[in-house]
């Protein structure tokens, strides 16, 4: 099921973004698990915590923040600076954040490196460890 609803790479390139289509992509997983045999009747809360799965939502801002460290740290074939300006003074956080430029088009704020700076930012910087990817993904 999860590689037709999301195909990690992908899910960074094309996220939506109109309630519509968040609504139609999540109805498909809804679906699925309520078919599970002796799921039918468990709310889907329940369903997911079972399934030890999240909500396609919550995946998606994952793999948003697990590729914008990626990136940030030059683990992926990808130039930082043609997607990120990082701050030089920062008083408050961690000292990885970027500068957000406003968007005065909502197509442009939908962009990967638009989309996850808010998130980014929102990062604890004394809860998160990010000596290393796998201590970042926890």
């Amino acid at each position: 099921m999860l590689p037709l609803l999301e195909y990690r790479p992908n899910s960074v390139v094309w996220c939506p973004y109109l309630k519509s289509d968040i609504a139609l992509i999540a109805k498909v997983q809804r679906y699925f698990t309520k078919r599970l045999k002796g799921f039918s009747e468990l709310s889907y809360d329940d369903r997911l915590k079972l399934l030890n799965l999240e909500r396609l939502e919550i995946r998606r801002l994952r793999f948003d923040l697990l590729c914008c460290y990626k990136i940030i740290f030059g683990l992926v074939g990808i130039d930082r600076e043609a997607f990120f300006e990082l701050r030089t003074s920062c008083t408050r956080g961690h000292p990885y954040k970027h500068f957000k430029y406003h968007s005065r088009i909502s197509v442009r704020s939908n962009f990967f490196a638009e989309r996850v700076i808010n998130a980014w930012y929102g990062l604890p910087a004394n809860h998160m460890d990010y000596s290393s990817f796998a201590k970042f993904q926890r």
